[in-house]
């Protein structure tokens, strides 16, 4: 598989091609056709060129994908490893090397005491921000902070909730390896958003986008003392 690739050396139309797919989530030809105001045909060959480059792959169907009419369903398309790494990777080998030193020096525990802390000063920064915000309104203003932060996060009314997706992970070869600090990233959402949330993907499992489902019941917005010290 190519990878490391400069998607500055790429034309503009297909940076925005990649770039859409990596804010919106696996995308059909149809789809980009829409949002980058370009022909079908345009987008097909962009498609086909970035196939090829295995900057992209054919997405699993999903239910998010619909269909329309008879017959098979729209092929979507979503980024490939490499096709993220072309966004730069904040962390690779060198964090997973540490971890697992610490992982090894100083045992699981320790792991997870850093995610924890981890997660504790993205509360530091979010939670004023949530605070200030009506309930319903907290899962936009925590998906717009996430994409600040580089993780091109949406949201998507679901049944009975919302879904926080965050279409790009700067950590995910990292969280592919240690868990915890999806789990920990996790429970600060809960604790910010006063909800229990369920996360139902992770881009580090292999799934296209970290989805994070909110319930609409409303509950108190909960803190973590451990986030003042």
């Amino acid at each position: 598989m190519k990878s490391g690739r400069d998607l500055s050396d790429e034309s503009p139309t297909r940076q925005r091609v990649v770039r859409s797919i990596m804010h919106e989530g696996p995308s059909t030809a149809a789809q980009l056709a829409e949002r980058l105001e370009l022909t079908p045909a345009a987008v097909r060959r962009h498609l086909d060129a970035l196939l090829e480059e295995e900057t992209i792959q054919v997405a699993a169907e999903r239910p998010l994908v619909q269909r329309r009419g008879r017959g098979r369903p729209a092929k979507a398309f979503a980024l490939t490893d490499a096709g993220r790494e072309a966004f730069e990777q904040d962390y690779d080998d060198l964090a997973v090397s540490a971890l697992r030193f610490v992982a090894d020096t100083l045992g699981e525990d320790a792991v997870k005491e850093f995610a924890r802390r981890r997660s504790q000063e993205l509360e530091r920064r979010l939670l004023p921000l949530l605070e200030d915000a009506a309930p319903e309104r907290r899962p936009q203003v925590l998906a717009d902070a996430l994409a600040e932060d580089g993780f091109a996060a949406t949201v998507r009314q679901a049944p009975g909730g919302t879904q926080v997706c965050q279409h790009h992970c700067p950590v995910a070869h990292v969280a592919a390896a240690f868990p915890e600090l999806c789990e920990a990233e996790t429970e600060a959402f809960a604790r910010m958003l006063g909800h229990h949330v369920q996360r139902l993907a992770t881009i580090a499992h292999g799934d296209g986008v970290c989805t994070t489902y909110v319930p609409d019941t409303p509950a108190p917005l909960m803190t973590d003392e451990r986030t003042t010290r």
